[in-house]
């Protein structure tokens, strides 16, 4: 994946690979770029997962959103994680199945997702107070 840096220069702040798998980390301003050369270029043609992380209220910045990219036709797999301190832009005009996933990334932890058609929350009840998946958040719930 070091044409990615080639092609979309200053988009690329890591590249790192263990155990036979590639973490592309790019500046979120960069996300919507590469994910859609990704799909039409590189044939990732698959989202099988999208999750965020709370890297805890010392970070900076303090949430990571991990895309998980699969290609049926190469059977080949690539990790893109973007760091943000509130949102990123939404993915689900490349693939539709980010749709659902965004809304639980936003749900649970916070992280809004840009432009994304229906920001709404998935699993708690419109009138709950906070993100449950947040390091912070009390685990006796709030009071």
């Amino acid at each position: 994946m070091e044409e990615l840096r080639n092609k979309f220069p200053g988009a690329v702040e890591a590249i790192d690979t263990q155990f036979g798998e590639t973490t592309v980390t790019l500046k979120k301003e960069s996300l919507s770029r590469v994910c859609e050369y990704l799909k039409q270029e590189k044939g990732f043609d698959y989202l099988s997962d999208l999750t965020g992380l709370d890297l805890g209220k010392e970070a900076k910045p303090r949430f990571a959103v991990v895309y998980h990219l699969f290609s049926m036709k190469s059977h080949a797999r690539l990790r893109l994680k973007v760091l943000t301190d509130d949102a990123v832009d939404t993915v689900s005009p490349v693939w539709k199945a980010a749709d659902w996933f965004e809304r639980e990334v936003y749900d649970l932890l916070g992280v809004v997702f840009n432009h994304h058609p229906n920001m709404t929350r998935i699993y708690m009840p419109d009138d709950f107070n906070g993100h449950p998946l947040r390091k912070d958040f009390p685990l006796a719930g709030e009071r």
